[in-house]
């Protein structure tokens, strides 16, 4: 099969360390070829040489596309060869709609005019091919953060795509919406289109890839071969770590005591549009030393009910009770859910959950400033201790507590975001994807932090979009619906196939509310059949 894409002997350096060492890359002609790694091993780093957004003469060695090798200056350059590079950060302009940030670069225009139509009718048709079903005029910053990574592929097909290159693009999607992804990925491929997966998920890259290549602190260590006999994901991992993780999940024997947090008749509206109810009467409560995890498909209203529980970070119209240990509480703003003892670990780290220009020591402190205060005024020596006593705990990889935090890999930042609300000494630690984005060497550290969490008393709340997530770290698993619980399964009963079905049972429930609304708009006043 033709070579499309050679990198040959690509070095990378940031002072004086070196990202890439001599690495050799190939992509063939309609092949989907997978990079994996630990966060660190350089996969982002390639793909940016590659994409020009590192322009040529900041690197060493050479790429070679269609035969011809290639001086790319800046991504614009790449672009116009039809490479097309989707970063694992989202880059769309929260204040515009769907269809302006799909067509921000390159509208369709008559007469130097942009065509709003044709921009509107385009847009429908790439929501329709990545599986979004949003209107073009709706604006980003109304939607999650999983639909924002679906607009970026759309914004991504609508330019003339030979080689695409995919940075984690299922991070934020669940199983459902990330099957349907590949399954897309699949259909470009036999179309003849090439591309480049990046992904920590193994079993989707395991699933779609006909070459996989294993990069290790900035080496190519291996590159396997569908058709040499398949991929072993014991084997990936080994190549990945360099050592066995035997089990994915770490062992745990639960000591669960009494109800920490209880929540009744919880009800939400949106907060746009305000005569639509997101979270319906929902009752739910977690006890001390358990893990609950919450399962649905993306639009379900995990992440809003999260949300409005701690200080009504999200929603309007918020009514209904909760009570800790035994004790109705006021959660009615950020800072009286801290005092209450709630902590929400954010699934957007980046720009909700860090301040990424500030530095480690900072980020820790941030939520408890108190604690580290003389009077009105930060104690340096006081704050400068706090850190360093999480980074040990929680074995922070920077080069000391003064390091930005943007500069950390995602699981790094994800234990600063974790330390961050530990530092708060929370009864009931709220978790909105804890592993999202992040490798399955660093997974496996968050887990045991979750563990240890448990066993010291913490009532902990997962949210995952990963089904073997939840069952693997969760003693108990509530199924979230359109915005309503639908299902409740403990450790021992929880499969795969039971939780699905859960979810599937909503268009009886949907036909069963929209004949109750027919009955009451035909039964005068109170009456009832």
């Amino acid at each position: 099969m033709t070579a499309l894409l050679e990198m040959r002997g690509i070095g990378k350096s940031f002072a004086g360390a070196k990202a890439l060492d001599d690495v050799n890359f190939s992509v063939r002609q309609g092949e989907i070829h997978a990079l994996v790694g630990e966060n660190g091993a350089g996969k982002s780093t390639l793909v940016k040489v590659l994409s020009g957004v590192y322009p040529h003469g900041s690197y060493g060695g050479d790429i070679v596309y269609d035969g011809e090798v290639r001086h790319f200056r800046d991504i614009n350059d790449s672009e116009a060869l039809g490479i097309i590079i989707i970063h694992q950060e989202l880059a769309l302009i929260p204040l515009l709609s769907i269809a302006e940030n799909i067509f921000i670069a390159n509208p369709p225009s008559r007469l130097g005019v942009i065509d709003r139509d044709a921009v509107y009718r385009r847009s429908l048709q790439l929501l329709a091919k990545v599986g979004l079903d949003e209107a073009p005029d709706t604006l980003v910053t109304d939607i999650g953060v999983g639909k924002q990574q679906l607009v970026e592929i759309a914004k991504a097909l609508s330019k003339q795509v030979r080689l695409l290159i995919l940075d984690e693009p299922t991070a934020s999607l669940n199983e459902s919406d990330s099957s349907a992804l590949l399954d897309l990925l699949l259909e470009f491929r036999a179309q003849g289109m090439s591309a480049i997966l990046i992904s920590h998920k193994l079993g989707e890259v395991a699933r779609v890839a006909d070459r996989i290549t294993v990069l290790r602190d900035g080496h190519v260590v291996d590159t396997l071969e569908r058709e040499a006999g398949g991929f072993e994901e014991d084997r990936i991992i080994r190549k990945m770590v360099d050592r066995d993780l035997k089990h994915r999940f770490p062992a745990r024997k639960p000591a669960i005591g009494e109800v920490a947090l209880e929540v009744e008749n919880w009800s939400v509206y949106h907060p746009q549009h305000v005569d639509r109810q997101v979270i319906r009467n929902v009752d739910f409560h977690v006890r001390r030393g358990e893990i609950v995890g919450i399962a649905g498909l993306m639009g379900a209203g995990r992440t809003e009910f999260a949300m409005s529980l701690f200080g009504r970070s999200w929603g309007h119209r918020i009514t209904g009770r909760a009570r800790l240990n035994g004790r109705e509480v006021d959660l009615s703003t950020v800072s009286r859910a801290i005092d209450a003892g709630l902590a929400y670990v954010t699934e957007d780290r980046k720009q909700l959950g860090l301040l990424l220009a500030e530095d480690v020591r900072k980020n820790i402190t941030l939520a408890n400033l108190d604690r580290v205060a003389a009077g009105r005024v930060i104690d340096d020596i006081r704050e400068l201790a706090v850190a360093s006593e999480y980074r040990e705990r929680m074995h922070i990889r920077c080069s000391d507590v003064y390091q930005a935090s943007g500069e950390l890999s995602g699981g790094n930042q994800q234990k600063v975001v974790l330390s961050k609300w530990l530092f708060t000494d929370p009864q009931v630690l709220i978790l909105d994807e804890p592993t999202r984005g992040i490798d399955i060497g660093a997974k496996y550290e968050i887990y045991c932090i979750i563990n240890e969490l448990a066993e010291a008393g913490k009532a902990i709340v997962v949210i995952s979009s990963e089904m073997p997530e939840l069952l693997g770290i969760c003693d108990r698993i509530c199924v979230m619906d359109a915005g309503a619980f639908v299902g409740e399964f403990s450790r021992a009963e929880a499969t795969q196939e039971k939780i699905m079905r859960a979810i599937m049972r909503k268009g009886e429930r949907l036909v069963d509310r929209e004949l109750e609304r027919k009955l009451e708009q035909k039964l005068p006043g109170d009456a009832h059949p």
